[in-house]
C-alpha cells in the first residue's frame, strides 16, 4: 500500500509540475539576438568612434546613428528570413496536401510504415495510420511533423520577429547612449552600463536555457568587454594615423 501511495504521490507531482516553456515560439530568439547585438555593436562603435580622440557630440550622434540604423536593419532582416522560411513551409505543405489528395492510400501507407520502424506492431501500425488519415488536415499535420519536423498550426510570425527585433535592439543600443544623454561627458560610464546590461541580459538569457544565470552573464560581459577593447584600441590606432 506504501508503494502505492509513493507512486500515486509520484504521479501528481510529475502531473502538476510537467510543463515546457515555449521553445518554438517567433519572438525569443529575435528579441535576444537584438539585444545582445544592440548592446554589443553600439558599445563598439562607439568605443571605436572615441578611441579616434573626436568630440562628445560626435559620439553621442554616432551612437544614435548606430540604434537607427541596426534596429530597421535587424527589423528588415528577421521579416525577411523568417517571411521567406513561413513561404518554404507553406509551399511543402501545399506538395503534400496534393500528395494527399492525389495518393491517399500511398501516404497511409507510408505513414504506417514510419510508425513500425519506431516499433509499432503492424497490424497496430495500419490501424492507426487508417484513422489518423481519415481528416485530411489531421494527416497533413501528422505527415509534417514526422517528415518536415515542424507543426503547421505554430508557425513563426514575420511581424512579430521583426518587432521584437526591432524593439530588443533599440532598448540594447540606448544603453551605451544613455549616460551621454543623462548628462556624462566621459566615455566609461556608457561602457559601465553597457557591461552590467551584458551582464543583466546574459543573465536573463539563463532563464531559458540550462546554463547558470552567472556563466551566461559573466560570458556575455566578456565577449561584449573584448569587442569594445578591441574596437577602442583601433580607433586610437586608426585616429593617431589619420591624426
Amino acid at each position: 500500500m506504501a508503494i502505492i501511495e509513493n507512486e500515486a504521490t509520484l504521479h501528481e507531482a510529475h502531473r502538476d509540475n510537467h510543463t515546457h516553456r515555449d521553445v518554438n515560439g517567433g519572438w525569443l530568439r529575435p528579441a535576444v539576438f537584438g539585444a545582445m547585438d544592440g548592446l554589443v555593436s553600439n558599445l563598439a562603435l562607439m568605443t571605436g568612434v572615441a578611441g579616434g580622440a573626436v568630440s562628445q557630440q560626435t559620439v553621442v550622434i554616432t551612437g544614435l546613428s548606430g540604434l537607427a540604423a541596426g534596429a530597421f536593419s535587424m527589423a528588415a532582416g528577421e521579416y525577411t528570413s523568417v517571411a521567406s522560411q513561413r513561404e518554404l513551409v507553406q509551399a511543402e505543405l501545399d506538395v503534400e496536401r496534393r500528395e494527399l489528395r492525389k495518393h491517399p492510400k500511398d501516404e497511409e501507407q507510408e505513414l504506417a510504415a514510419l510508425y513500425e520502424s519506431r516499433g509499432v506492431e503492424p497490424a497496430l501500425a495500419r490501424e492507426v495510420a487508417r484513422q489518423l488519415s481519415k481528416d485530411p488536415e489531421q494527416a497533413l499535420e501528422i505527415h509534417a511533423r514526422e517528415e518536415l519536423g515542424i507543426d503547421p498550426g505554430d508557425l513563426p510570425s514575420p511581424v512579430v520577429a521583426a518587432v521584437s527585433s526591432f524593439g530588443s535592439f533599440a532598448l540594447g543600443a540606448l544603453l551605451p547612449v544613455l549616460p551621454y544623454l543623462l548628462g556624462a561627458d566621459a566615455l566609461w560610464p556608457a561602457v559601465l552600463l553597457a557591461l552590467v546590461g551584458l551582464f543583466a541580459c546574459g543573465a536573463v538569457v539563463a532563464k531559458v536555457t540550462a546554463r547558470s544565470w552567472w556563466f551566461s552573464g559573466l560570458r556575455q560581459l566578456v565577449l561584449g568587454g573584448a569587442a569594445a577593447g578591441v574596437t577602442y584600441a583601433l580607433g586610437s590606432l586608426f585616429g593617431t594615423a589619420v591624426g
